[in-house]
């Protein structure tokens, strides 16, 4: 009988998405004849019943995070974590969600198929991000008070390594090969680089004011490093094994047996976020008091032009087909849609208020902005010619961050 009553709630489900889906693509496509025929299936994906997708909003001020469900398009959940939570990061081998608790100095892990937290795992002082390694066995966190990155074994859910970095970093990224980690130390002017292999520090750069966001390419040969207390992006060769032919010809540059400065890179004032175009190519500095963002070559670490997006930029996100950059105008209530091809500013998306995070739905028909103002979630249609906003959803007081996570559940769970 509960199995069968699932069933109903789950076809009665997949039926109000199809006809919300032509609802919406009725009202941004009016032509009537085309939007029942054709509209669906380009704008919205064709989910199968055991497909999962949810989006995690860390709520710094409520103590929780806000769980959206992507398919049906409403909110699923809220689910009780530490204290002040900041950072999200998702793994790609398993299901599970992780979120960094900056007061209660500890990781609330979420398994994504129960959307409900399973482990806490201590970490040190005042940590707000963590990045997952490629292979999902290892996780990463910075704690800007203790002047040292947590290296966390996913698999035993435990601390297993404290690296002591410089003074108050606040990011730790891993590198998509799993080789390097590149630590920002905001306080410390600094950036530390250091072997995975081994968990030690390697190298370190001095000369980066206020070093924030990071950017590693995806062929894990270079690290771009924000210096957000003056106007530079810092550009670093990391050092790699000598690779394999088929890896030598996708590299951008030649392995280096060491770490090595390539380019103080001058952009706008106060560049405190970089965003990466998926195939690597090309770099874009979010500059918060130039209210702009300056392209850059990852190639020849050459910048290219500056163009203006709005007031008080925050955060950048490019389209997985490389061809459009949306910027978070944090005192604007809007983003800056930037169409990259042609370099300029093509539109504006509305949003709530102090747009901030933002994050694709896996299909990339939806775009989620976290209004950090407001409270709230503003869900755009990216695909559409005004970039519409499709509708709004609650979140906690002070939303922070947001990661997607889609999966396969296993078929006996999807009735």
């Amino acid at each position: 009988m509960m199995q069968l009553f699932q069933a109903r709630n789950s076809a009665s489900a997949r039926l109000n998405r199809t006809l919300f889906q032509r609802f919406v693509c009725c009202l941004f496509f009016p032509a009537a004849m085309v939007c029942l025929a054709g509209c669906q299936s380009h704008e919205f994906p064709d989910y199968p019943a055991n497909y999962r997708e949810y989006a995690y909003i860390t709520n710094g001020g409520s103590n929780t995070v806000t769980v959206l469900d992507v398919v049906n398009l409403r909110q699923d959940r809220v689910i009780p974590v530490g204290a002040d939570p900041t950072g999200v990061a998702v793994n790609n081998k398993r299901n599970e969600v992780y979120i960094v608790n900056t007061g209660g100095n500890s990781v609330s892990v979420v398994d994504a198929e129960k959307n409900a937290v399973v482990a806490t795992i201590p970490v040190h002082q005042r940590p707000y991000f963590i990045s997952v390694s490629s292979d999902g066995k290892r996780a990463y966190v910075a704690n800007s008070s203790s002047n040292n990155v947590s290296v966390l074994d996913l698999d035993k859910r435990r601390e297993i390594a404290a690296i002591g970095v410089g003074e108050g970093p606040g990011l730790a990224a891993i590198s998509p090969d799993g080789n390097t980690l590149v630590v920002s130390n905001r306080l410390g002017n600094s950036v530390s680089i250091i072997d995975a292999k081994t968990d030690r520090v390697r190298s370190v750069w001095s000369g980066c004011p206020g070093a924030t966001d990071i950017a590693i390419l995806p062929d894990s040969s270079k690290a771009f490093i924000a210096c957000s207390g003056g106007h530079q992006v810092m550009a670093i060769a990391l050092a790699m094994s000598p690779p394999s032919s088929s890896q030598a010809r996708s590299l951008t540059v030649q392995p280096m047996p060491t770490d090595a400065l390539l380019a103080m890179l001058d952009v706008g004032k106060t560049p405190i976020y970089l965003a990466l175009k998926p195939d690597g190519g090309e770099i874009f500095a979010v500059n918060y008091d130039a209210g702009s963002i300056s392209e850059i070559d990852t190639s020849s670490n050459e910048v290219g032009g500056a163009y203006m997006v709005g007031t008080h930029p925050v955060s950048g996100l490019a389209s997985a087909d490389n061809s459009t950059l949306y910027v978070s105008d944090f005192d604007a209530d809007s983003l800056g849609v930037f169409s990259i091809d042609d370099a300029e500013l093509v539109g504006t998306a509305r949003t709530g208020d102090g747009p901030d995070a933002m994050a694709f739905s896996k299909a990339g028909h939806l775009l989620f902005v976290v209004d950090a103002h407001s409270g709230d979630i503003a869900v755009i249609l990216p695909r559409t010619p005004t970039h519409a906003l499709l509708t709004m959803f609650p979140a906690g007081k002070q939303p922070n961050d947001i990661a997607v996570k889609a999966f396969l559940v296993p078929s006996h769970h999807s009735l």
